[in-house]
C-alpha cells in the first residue's frame, strides 16, 4: 500500500513537471489534476497487480478511481476538463496491463 502511493505522488509529481515546464501549461491546476490522473492510474494498477485477487475486485477499485477522478473533475472544473482525465487515467491503467502480460508471471510486482 505504501508503495502505491509512493507511485501516484512520484507520478504526479513527474507528470505535472513535464507538463507544466516542456509540454505547455494550460494553468497550474489543471495541470496537477490532469498529472494526479496520470499517478493515480500508475499507483492503481500497481496497488491491485495481484495474482491472489479475482478480476472483479480489480476492476472495482479501478472504477472507485475513475469515480474519484469523475468527482474531483466536476467539483473544481466542468466535464469537458474531467473526461479527459479519465482516459488518461485508464490508458496508463491498460498501459500498465499491457507491460505486465508480456511477462511470465503476468505481474510487474515479482
Amino acid at each position: 500500500m505504501l508503495k502505491s502511493i509512493l507511485y501516484i505522488l512520484i507520478g504526479t509529481g513527474v507528470s505535472f513537471l513535464l507538463n507544466y515546464l516542456f509540454i505547455g501549461s494550460q494553468g497550474w491546476e489543471i495541470d496537477l489534476y490532469n498529472a494526479f490522473a496520470f499517478g493515480l492510474g500508475w499507483g492503481l494498477a500497481y496497488f491491485v497487480d495481484q495474482p491472489q485477487w479475482a478480476l472483479p475486485k480489480k476492476m472495482g477499485i479501478s472504477l472507485i478511481g475513475i469515480a474519484l477522478l469523475l468527482g474531483i473533475g466536476l467539483s473544481l472544473f466542468n466535464f469537458e476538463i474531467a473526461v479527459p482525465s479519465i482516459i488518461k487515467f485508464s490508458t496508463i491503467f491498460v498501459v500498465y496491463y499491457l507491460f505486465a502480460s508480456f511477462r511470465n508471471s503476468k505481474s510487474l510486482r515479482n
